[in-house]
Order: C-alpha cells, then structure tokens, then sequence
C-alpha cells in the first residue's frame, strides 16, 4: 500500500509529479478519497468539482508524458474560498448566502487565473462568513467550520473552510483573502501559515467596482503548513493585473528571500499594541516563541506602543469601513434582480445593522474622520519601523470559539474583563489592513487545552522579503508539522 500523500508540501508533490514518480490522478484520487471521509466532520469544503478535477488531474499527467512545459504547482490539488471568488461555471453563494445557493457565474477572479496557469488544480470550493464580515467561520446555509484540533470550536474566518482544510491535510495550500485578517485570524486558530502581502501587491479583481479594495485594504494570499509553499504560490499569485488598478507593486521574485540569512535584524515585540485583551496563556506562548528567534541572530526588544485609541473603538472603525463595501454589494445584487433585503433573515443581524447605518446614519465627515483615524494609526506602525524591521505579537487575543448552532458563530463579546467587538475586536490583524503592511500569522504551539495559537508578523511596506525571511527562520527554530499529529488523528464520524 502507498504511504499518503495528505501531509507532504505541495512543492514536493508538485516535484513527485514532475520527475513521474506519482501520477496526479493517483494524487487526485486520493484527495478525494480523504475530503469525503474528513470533510463531512468538518465542513471545510462546500463546493466540490470532482469529476473536473479528475479530468485535469489526466490532462495533468498526459503533459508529463508530453514533455510539456510544467507550472511549479503542476498537478497539485488546491482549494479556493467560497466568497468574492469567481471560476467561471462553477456555484459563488458570497460565503453561505441561502439565495444564491445556485448561483453559477461566468466571472474569473485571479486566484484561479493564475494558479490553474501554474498547473494547480482548484478540487472545490472552502467555507467562509457572508460577505467575509467577521473574524469566524459560519453562515445560515452551510453552517460553521469546524476546527481541526477540537471540532466543538471554531476554524476562525473569513477563509475558515481554507485553514481547516489544509491544516487536516485535505490539500496542501488554499486560497485566502483579507480584509481584517481572513487569512492570517483562522491560520492561527488552525495551526497553518498564512500570509498577507503588501497592499498592492497582489491582484483584487471586485467586480463591479474594480477600486473597492481599499476601505480597509484587501489582500489576496495563501494559506499553507510551511513557508515555502507560501512563497511559492506568492510568487504566482502577485504582480500587476490589467483587470487591477491597484496592483502596482512591480513582480518581485520572493523565493530569493527564503534561505536569508536574518542575523542582525531588529524585532519589536508587543504583547497586545497597548490595547488589546489578550488572553495570559496567548501572551507568554507566543512571547516564548518570538524569543526563539534569537537562536537565529535577531534581536526581539520589548515596545511600548500607544495607537491612541482603545480596542473596541479600532474594532468598531473596522466595521464603519467595511459596512459602505458590503451595502455595494447587496445594491449590485439587487441591480442584478437579487434583492437581498427582501428576506432579510438570510443575512446576519450584524451585517443589517451595519448596512442600515450606512444607509441612515453615515455621513462623508463620519467618512474622512474615520480615515484620518486610520491615518493616525499608520503614523503609529510607522514610527516603529522607524527603528525596528518588524513588528511581532500574537495573531489573536483568545483561542478559538465555541460553534453556535444558530448559523451565526461570532467572537466573544468580553475578555479579561473587557468588553470586545465581537465580529474583530479580538482579532490583532486588521491594524495591518488600515496600513497596507505585509503581514504572516505562524503556529506558535498549543495551550493548555490542546487548542491553537498564532504569531504575527508585521513588515514595513513593500518589505515582504523580511517577513519571509522571519518566518522561515522561526520555522527552523520553533518548528510546528508535529502539531498536524493533532488533527490526523482527529475522530472523522459526523457525530463527532
């Protein structure tokens, strides 16, 4: 019997499958096989084109025998996120919308554009919030992802379905997108590594408005179990895009970062940016890991960082800007004869309550103040990375969640005695799309309760190649594949 492939990086698939040591049907049949054993516990996958990817995987491996010229993810199985996400033919419900459930679309977005050019194959679709508004994984049609490691709790969002599909071996790397931290909020929380490049360097393609991703920033990126994976899907993913106006950062070959050596590099570490709850066990597991880096060379010193602002207000900002771009939304669907609001309980509570404050409170001065908070918070990252090369803290303030079984899972409304936003508020990572800073979230172990952990790290703008570099160090140093034990020998029965 061939030992799995389940848990091998999608570089060395893709390697296996070039030099026709395995074939990408076997590969591909073999991912099925595990998606429908493990998926149903797990709801990771919503979506499923087997039979397609079936065809491909045949295609894939008749190229070898062709001699064919070869992507670096040729035949790798791979998975997008079922939101703002578009392969043409295939069902796009925006993230669990019930009224959309059969709604195919002709539209390309260019996460499948690029990666199936790099010889990948997309084998389904992977769950995520409605609209992507909020920091957990659950919607009214197909219900919560559940976590890998404690499958009562929660995966994190919005790329949710992606994290927990990856970090249970379903696929080797799938598709993130980040708003606030989508993709770095369920890494964490799933033990995977996700990656947000630098605003503007990698494409966004929203349709119809091709300027929206900038009220917060929006990022595309991947979400893996190791550092090169990342990278080298990065470098497929990023670059200037003609459907983009915002993708201006020139294509950078970022594998060259990966091997650096990172001595003498200066790290800033904060424990919570001076505002946020975070929970005790979070703050000294990942404090303990970011020493680790010293191992490598890098100095790691203690901030002290003042944003001027408390958590629940900065939670609050987030949702302000977000609100406008999800209300274009529902306007775009009702144009195209989809009206949502005609039957309103399809949507969260939050997401209406926040439309009916666009629609009836928010005003072009609330609009500019807002930004000038933002602007404020950019000048504070700033001045860090005036005498650090990076910014660390934990991805998180809490661990994950218990699943609601309303269809509705949100964070939780206190910590630590504080009260907390409970769509973000507890999440550390939307600072980094206020600023369009690149930014990673890295496994930092597991506490007490065997649930998981993350650690961020924050680079100047444009400075991805730093952040690389840190996180293949602290890979090296503080090494996590041991933690997918915990999720391969998770019980797979759906009652579980």
């Amino acid at each position: 019997m061939k030992k799995s492939n389940a848990y091998k990086p999608a570089h060395e698939l893709a390697e296996l499958i070039r030099t026709g040591e395995l074939s990408a049907v076997h590969l591909m049949e073999e991912t099925i096989d595990r998606i429908n054993a493990r998926n149903p516990s797990l709801n990771a996958f919503v979506i499923t084109a087997f039979d397609e990817a079936l065809a491909a995987a045949k295609k894939a491996d008749q190229m070898v025998l062709d001699g064919s010229p070869l992507g670096p993810l040729h035949g790798v199985p791979i998975a997008m996120k079922d939101l703002f996400d578009f392969k043409p033919g295939w069902v796009s419900t925006l993230g669990g919308v019930k009224a959309l459930e059969n709604n195919i679309v002709e539209n390309q977005c260019a996460f499948t554009e690029r990666m199936e050019a790099a010889g990948a194959i997309i084998v389904g679709k992977t769950n995520s919030p409605t609209f992507g508004f909020r920091g957990t994984c659950d919607n009214f049609l197909f219900g919560p992802t559940k976590n890998p490691f404690d499958l009562s709790r929660n995966s994190g969002g919005s790329s949710g379905g992606s994290a927990a599909a990856v970090a249970d071996g379903l696929v080797s790397l799938a598709e993130g997108t980040d708003a606030g931290g989508s993709i770095r909020i369920p890494s964490a929380w799933c033990s995977t590594y996700g990656f947000k490049p630098s605003f503007g360097r990698s494409p966004i393609l929203i349709r119809p408005n091709a300027f929206g991703a900038t009220t917060p920033f929006i990022h595309m990126g991947p979400i893996t179990r190791n550092v090169k994976d990342a990278v080298i899907a990065l470098d497929v993913l990023c670059g200037p895009h003609p459907a983009d106006p915002l993708t201006v950062v020139p294509k950078e070959n970022l594998q060259s970062h990966l091997g650096k050596d990172v001595t003498g590099l200066r790290v800033a570490f904060t424990e919570d940016f001076g505002v946020f709850p975070v929970d005790p066990e979070i703050r000294a597991g990942v404090r303990a890991t970011a020493e680790k880096l010293k191992q490598a060379g890098v100095s790691v010193e203690n901030v002290d960082i003042d944003l001027g602002y408390d958590h629940f207000e900065l939670g609050e900002l987030w949702c302000r800007l977000m609100a406008p771009l999800n209300t274009h939304v529902l306007d775009s669907l009702q144009q195209a004869g989809v009206d949502l609001l005609e039957n309103p309980d399809q949507l969260p509570p939050d997401l209406l309550r926040w439309n009916d404050y666009v629609n009836n409170s928010m005003n072009m001065r609330d609009y500019y103040r807002d930004q000038g908070v933002r602007s404020e918070i950019f000048e504070k990252l700033q001045s860090v990375f005036e005498g650090y090369d990076a910014i660390i803290s934990p991805t998180l303030a809490c661990f994950p969640v218990l699943n609601d079984s309303n269809g509705d899972t949100k964070g939780p409304i206190e910590l630590n005695g504080e009260k907390v936003e409970p769509l973000i508020g507890w999440c550390l990572t939307y600072l980094a799309n206020f600023t369009g800073h690149p930014a990673a979230s890295i496994p930092a172990g597991l506490g007490s309760e065997g649930l998981p952990m993350g650690l961020h790290i924050m680079g100047k703008s444009g400075d991805d190649g730093t952040v690389i570099a840190l996180s293949e160090a602290l890979e090296q140093v503080a090494p996590w594949e041991h933690l997918y034990n915990h999720c391969e020998s998770r019980p797979i029965g759906l009652d579980q």
